[in-house]
C-alpha cells in the first residue's frame, strides 16, 4: 500500500506474511511548553500507524534546531516529551537525526506492524455505514490563538487557558484504544483527522472508497469554547487552504462557520472510522470508558460519490 488513494501510511508486505507500517511527520512549536509540544508531536506521528490499524513498534525523532537562537536544553525537554508519549505507547525511540535550522521543527518516524487481513484504509468505506469521529475538533483555532496572543492568555485565568487545556488533552491523547474499538466494530474504512481538516479527510475517503457521505453537524463534536475563537478571527492559515480545497465537493446549507470548523485544521486528531449501524452504540460506549469524547457524526452513503453533504 502506497501514494495511490494518498492514505495515512504505508504498508509493507514481509515475506513471512506479517506487514510494516511506516510513516514521519514533524512539525513548529503550536504551544507554549516543549515537553508539551514533544508530548503532542509524536502521538500526531503515530497516529498515521493507529489509522492503518496497526500497532507502533519504534521511531527515529526529526530534529531541526537553531542552537544559536535557542538552547539545547530546551531541546532536551522537546525529547523528553516525545519519549514519555512512546512509553505510555509501547514503543521505543532508537535514534534519529538532528540538523540546524532556521527554527525549531520536531516529530518521529514510526515504523509499525499491522495485521495484513485487518488493515484499515480510506479506500474501503461502505455505504451504509455510520461515522464515528473519536475526538473533538477545534485544535487548530486554538494553535492559532496560542501563536498570535500573549502567553498569559493561556496562563491558568487566562483568556483561553480552559480550551488550551481540553486541546493540549486530545492532542496528547493517543489514537491506540480508537483503533482497537474500531477493528474490534468491524471497521474496513478509517482515517485519522489531522492536517488536512475533517471536510479534507473525509473527502479523499468518500473519493477512495467511491461512497458519498452526509455529516450532521450538531453531532460533531467541537471543544468547548472554541466556537468563540473563530469570532475573533483565529483562523490558520491551512483551514483557509482546505477549505478552499473542499468547497467543490461540500454541499448543503453550512455557514461559514460551520464550514470553518468542519476544515479546521488539526493536529493529532482523532480517527473516523465507519461501522454498521448494529455496532455503532458498543462503539462509542467502550470509546466513552476510554475517556474519549467520541459522536456518531453521519454516515456513508451509495450515491454522491466523491461528495459531502451537511446538514
Amino acid at each position: 500500500m502506497g501514494t495511490e488513494t494518498g492514505d495515512d501510511a504505508a504498508v509493507w508486505r514481509r515475506p513471512d506474511g506479517r506487514a510494516l507500517v511506516s510513516t514521519a511527520d514533524f512539525f513548529t512549536p503550536i504551544v507554549d511548553d516543549a515537553f508539551t509540544w514533544g508530548r503532542i508531536a509524536a502521538a500526531n506521528a503515530a497516529s498515521d500507524v493507529y489509522a492503518m490499524g496497526g500497532t507502533p513498534l519504534f521511531a527515529l525523532n526529526l530534529v531541526a534546531w537553531p542552537r544559536d537562537v535557542i538552547p539545547l536544553e530546551l531541546l532536551a525537554e522537546v525529547m523528553d516529551g516525545g519519549r514519555a508519549t512512546a512509553h505510555e505507547g509501547g514503543w521505543a525511540i532508537v535514534g534519529g537525526h538532528t540538523v540546524d535550522g532556521p527554527e525549531p521543527m520536531y516529530g518521529q518516524a514510526v515504523t509499525g506492524e499491522v495485521d495484513p487481513d485487518r488493515i484499515l484504509t480510506n479506500a474501503q468505506g461502505r455505504a451504509g455505514d455510520v461515522l464515528i469521529l473519536t475526538k473533538p475538533l477545534g485544535t487548530g483555532l486554538v494553535a492559532t490563538a496560542v501563536k498570535r496572543l500573549e502567553p498569559d492568555a493561556v496562563a491558568p485565568g487566562g483568556r483561553i487557558a480552559a480550551v488550551t487545556a481540553a486541546a493540549i488533552d486530545a492532542m496528547t491523547r493517543l489514537n491506540g484504544d480508537a483503533a482497537a474499538v474500531a477493528l474490534d466494530a468491524g471497521a474496513t474504512g478509517c482515517t485519522d483527522i489531522t492536517g488536512f481538516g475533517l471536510l479534507g479527510h473525509l473527502g479523499k475517503l468518500a473519493s477512495a472508497s467511491r461512497v458519498g457521505a452526509i455529516i450532521e453537524f450538531d453531532a460533531v463534536p467541537l471543544l468547548d469554547g472554541v466556537a468563540s475563537l473563530f469570532d475573533d478571527g483565529f483562523i490558520a492559515g491551512g483551514t483557509t487552504r482546505n477549505l478552499e480545497y473542499a468547497r467543490p465537493f461540500t454541499s448543503g446549507d453550512a455557514d461559514e462557520r460551520t464550514l470553518t470548523l468542519l476544515a479546521d485544521a488539526q493536529t493529532s486528531g482523532g480517527l473516523l472510522f465507519g461501522c454498521a449501524p448494529a455496532r455503532v452504540s458498543d462503539a462509542l460506549a467502550r470509546l466513552a470508558d476510554s475517556g474519549h469524547r467520541a459522536a456518531a457524526i453521519g454516515r456513508l452513503t451509495a450515491d454522491n460519490v466523491g461528495q459531502i453533504l451537511i446538514r
